[in-house]
């Protein structure tokens, strides 16, 4: 039975919450219990097969084999009893250090409880288990989103390679492009900053109270810790920060969220491209039986998976920029700002997650309006004057730029006009070919060709 979300005080848990059920496992109160207990037992199994860790005794492969029992079939039901435990003692990860305990006794590994946690302050373990829960994310969900995003953008640059369209600078009338070439652009664009998070992967430390290894020293300093804390950190995936204070310094983090962001400004471009592109009757959307446009008036189709990419692009941003800001920033050693902070990580990110699938269901929808397209670019014929006053400037012809000014701008422009522009002009006999053969259907330039090597 479907939770009720009628009374849900975000939108990601009330109208959203269906279309952001995959990202629960990354971002929800569940998960980061998960990934604590992940974190806690894999520093156990690590601390048991260290041999330079002799006070440990070494756990067998069956007794192994059972502690990650614990993290491969964890339920709702023990986060909940950890939630319990956690009413008592009014601490989070102590609450996960008491039931592994408790776990621990249950599998006859009672002796092992006090190895639990061991050398770690609350921000060993809670740093690792947001950037695996950041790393989790980026590595599945995001990845195919986009790379759905990105195919679809391919695709249709590749469709409309060879048409021709008008270009808008300033919203004027422009030198002509395709509208293949458009979409190539954010493609491209898009692609930039997918690259960029590739070469990131966030980071982690697990060195202590201060970030000096304070307590492993005192207990063995014979012992390299920087090189098992490193070999323990990079076990899981992570990066591995040699240098923080109580807290790992997210400037990993921090670098990935802004990528994040420029890649978001990027979707909020094409989100409001398209939508101009509708509104200007270039793109046409597909009509889907039963979705009404308006309450009132009946014809309309509305670009709303196009808007709805716009609003929550802008709602992720601000979120991501609150967090990035505040992240980095910490009193001395350690403030507790930062812990309230990354509990909205899922906010940010649910949030663009849902913009993703807005931009996947309007670009499912649309298709170039052909007929309008080549209209305006048939009546706009003022978008040649660019190659007449460049052709003259070739032949030597003085004051070239204001001549055509004087002509076009702000005054009748059509073929006629062109044409016994080009009758007049003191050029070689090729060059007034070439442009008496022009049209704006025809003027542009490798808009195909670097179509074609997206």
């Amino acid at each position: 039975m479907l939770k009720n979300t009628l009374n849900s005080i975000s939108p990601l848990d009330g109208r959203y919450a269906t279309k952001l059920r995959d990202l629960e496992q990354y971002f929800s109160e569940f998960a980061l219990i998960k990934n604590r207990v992940l974190v806690e037992i894999n520093w156990l199994i690590f601390m048991s097969r260290t041999k330079s860790l002799s006070f440990i005794p070494a756990l067998s492969k069956n007794k192994e084999t059972s502690l990650i029992k614990i993290i491969d079939e964890f339920s709702l039901k023990d986060a909940e009893h950890i939630k319990k435990i956690e009413a008592k003692t009014n601490h989070d990860v102590k609450a996960v250090e008491i039931f592994i305990g408790k776990k621990l006794e249950s599998l006859n590994l009672k002796k092992y409880s006090e190895f639990v946690h061991l050398f770690c302050t609350s921000e060993d373990i809670n740093n690792l288990s947001y950037n695996l829960m950041l790393k989790g994310y980026l590595d599945n969900e995001f990845k195919e989103i986009n790379s759905l995003l990105l195919k679809d953008l391919k695709s249709k640059s590749k469709k409309w390679s060879k048409l021709s369209m008008l270009s808008f600078t300033h919203g004027q009338t422009a030198s002509p492009t395709t509208l293949g070439k458009e979409i190539g652009n954010f493609h491209e664009r898009i692609k930039y900053h997918l690259n960029l998070l590739k070469s990131l992967n966030p980071s982690g430390k697990f060195n202590g109270a201060v970030g000096n290894y304070n307590a492993h020293v005192i207990t063995d300093d014979k012992v390299n810790w920087q090189y098992l804390s490193e070999r323990f950190v990079k076990s899981l995936g992570l990066n591995w920060s040699k240098y923080s204070t109580q807290i790992e310094l997210k400037d990993e983090m921090v670098t990935i969220i802004s990528t994040m962001e420029n890649l978001n400004n990027v979707l909020l471009d094409l989100s409001k491209d398209c939508w101009l592109y509708i509104s200007k009757g270039y793109l046409k959307q597909l009509i889907v039986t039963g979705e009404v446009g308006s309450s009132t008036m009946p014809h309309k189709v509305n670009p709303i998976d196009f808007e709805n990419a716009e609003g929550n692009l802008t709602i992720s941003n601000s979120i991501s920029s609150a967090i990035r800001d505040k992240i980095q920033i910490s009193r001395l050693q350690r403030d507790l700002s930062d812990s309230t902070t990354l509990r909205n990580l899922g906010s940010a990110f649910g949030y663009s997650h849902l913009a993703y699938k807005s931009l996947l269901k309007g670009f499912s929808k649309i298709e170039a309006n052909k007929k309008q397209i080549k209209e305006d670019l048939e009546n706009s014929w003022e978008v040649l004057a660019e190659p007449l006053q460049t052709i003259m400037r070739k032949n030597n012809i003085s004051n070239s730029y204001d001549l055509i000014k004087k002509i076009s701008r702000g005054k009748p422009f059509d073929k006629k006009i062109y044409l016994d522009i080009i009758a007049t002009l003191d050029i070689s006999e090729k060059d007034k070919a070439k442009l008496s053969q022009l049209t704006p259907l025809k003027y542009i330039g490798l808009a195909e060709k670097l179509t074609k090597e997206i």
